[in-house]
C-alpha cells in the first residue's frame, strides 16, 4: 500500500523554497536535513495522487505540479503581491475547477486550483 508521493525538485537554493511553499501556502517545514527540506500539512493527511498529462488541460502547458487550495482567488491575491508571475487564469475550466498558474521560485509551473461549488 501506498501512503505518499513526493514530487522532488532538484535545487541547490533548498532555503528558496520557503518563499513560496511556506510564506504563499502556509505549509509547514516537515523536515529539514539542510540538503533536502520537505514542506506539508502536519494536521491534515494528504491523498497520495500522481498525475501523467500529455498537456494541462484548455491547451495549457502540463503543469509540474498542481495544489488544490481552499480559495484560489485569496491564494491569487497572496501570489500577485509576492510578485510571483500568473501565466495563466485565473479561469473557472469546464471540469469544474477554477484556477491558475504561476512559477515558484525554481521555474516550477505550478497549477493553483480549487473545485467550483454548486
Amino acid at each position: 500500500m501506498v501512503k505518499r508521493i513526493v514530487h522532488n525538485i532538484n535545487t541547490q537554493k533548498i532555503a528558496d523554497a520557503a518563499s513560496f511553499y511556506k510564506d504563499i501556502l502556509d505549509l509547514d517545514l516537515l523536515m529539514d536535513h539542510g540538503w533536502i527540506a520537505t514542506y506539508g500539512e502536519t494536521e491534515q493527511k494528504m491523498d497520495v495522487q500522481i498525475s501523467f498529462a500529455s498537456e494541462g488541460g484548455s491547451g495549457t502547458p502540463t503543469p509540474d505540479l498542481s495544489i488544490e487550495v481552499e480559495n484560489v482567488d485569496d491564494l491569487l491575491e497572496k501570489i500577485k503581491a509576492a510578485g510571483f508571475p500568473i501565466e495563466y487564469g485565473p479561469v473557472n475550466e469546464p471540469w469544474g475547477v477554477r484556477r491558475f498558474y504561476t512559477r515558484d521560485p525554481f521555474g516550477k509551473l505550478i497549477n493553483i486550483l480549487s473545485h467550483i461549488e454548486d
